[in-house]
């Protein structure tokens, strides 16, 4: 049976007991359907193979082969993955376009008494509903940007503003980067259309009635782009701007950005690709200044002679209605974000 879906909220929420993805591992590593795990009835070789005999021998004995190898890899996921499933267990199965792979599976999973559903159009069906959301359709709540120079803590109020009960939507959280060149995390970032699934699915989520907030960014996290519909938004925005002084900021960083102060190495060699911005005799400085660990000169630097008036100059292309919020201390951020939501509030009452 072929589940026909339009909507990406009722393909978000679909009911499933499990989505499976059968594509190959690389295919289900660039995205997937959020919560799908991956059965892959062909893997990558087997994949690459079965796609060079359909092309220079024929199609037939690509077919035959692949036959095959889906049944070999049906039976290993069945006696393993699926083997706790009971006669209950209702699935949907989907590849990249509903196709043959997608199919062949779900009729053995049917064969045995699981109530299975194939997703019609595969893949490219929740792809297609993804950037009807991102490129298509217009951002439905008002966009508030929480904005201010590095070390503003931004990502952190962020999380305490979505505690307090403020709509949020963490761009660097989905993004897996801290936007900045220092801001390399752990894991990595994930591909540009995993990105969009991720971001697709949260602005779906959000409530038209209630302004979302969202931290300053460009139009790139890391290396993964922002759909223009969303920057253009957060460009017209109205934005809170945290002021806090560079002392403040530097031991903040310090603290925020623990894992790279760790690594002498990674430090240096992110230091190190500053050089085409600034004189030998600076880079040489702040190397001297990571290597003997004094990381909150290093943070002070760093933001005074490079992300201030970097800030400063993106800040003067804006027109954007502008509020300030002024804080001595980034060490009680719950009650910083809690003047940030009454200044959230007032905007969303004009």
């Amino acid at each position: 049976m072929a589940l026909r879906c339009s909507d990406l909220a009722l393909l978000i929420d679909h009911g499933f007991d499990d989505v499976i993805d059968v594509r190959s591992p690389a295919e289900w590593q660039e995205d997937r359907i959020p919560g799908a795990i991956n059965l892959p009835v062909l893997d990558n070789e087997e994949r690459a193979r079965v796609g060079t005999i359909y092309k220079q021998v024929n199609p037939f004995s690509a077919r035959k082969i692949g036959a095959a190898l889906v049944a070999r890899n049906a039976a290993r996921h069945i006696e393993d993955t699926l083997a706790d499933r009971t006669g209950g267990w209702r699935p949907l199965v989907y590849c990249w376009r509903g196709g043959q792979r997608s199919n062949s599976f779900a009729m053995i999973l049917g064969q045995i008494g699981w109530r299975v559903e194939v997703l019609e159009g595969g893949y490219k069906t929740w792809r297609g509903l993804v950037v009807r959301e991102l490129y298509e359709t217009p951002i439905r709540p008002r966009v508030v940007v929480i904005d201010g120079n590095t070390g503003s803590a931004k990502t952190e109020l962020l999380a305490h503003l979505a505690a307090q009960g403020v709509q949020t939507l963490d761009l660097e959280g989905m993004a897996n980067h801290r936007g900045s060149l220092f801001g390399a995390r752990a894991g990595g970032q994930p591909q540009q259309r995993g990105f969009e699934s991720a971001l697709a699915v949260a602005l779906s989520r959000l409530d038209p009635a209630r302004p979302v907030v969202v931290e300053a960014e460009s139009s790139k996290v890391g290396d993964l782009r922002l759909p223009p519909g969303l920057w253009k938004a957060m460009q017209a925005a109205p934005r809170i701007e945290v002021s806090a002084p560079v002392a403040a900021r530097a031991a903040y960083l310090v603290r925020a950005y623990r894992d790279l102060v760790a690594d002498g190495v990674r430090l240096a060699r992110v230091i190190d690709l500053l050089r085409p911005l600034h004189p030998a005799k600076t880079i040489e400085g702040w190397l001297l200044m990571a290597a003997s660990g004094d990381h909150e000169t290093l943070a002070a630097e760093l933001m005074e002679r490079h992300y201030d008036p970097r800030y400063a100059r993106h800040r003067d292309r804006s027109g954007a209605p502008r509020e300030v919020v002024e804080t001595a201390s980034l060490d009680d951020l719950p009650a910083l974000a809690a003047r940030v939501a009454e200044r959230v509030a007032r905007l969303a009452e004009g």
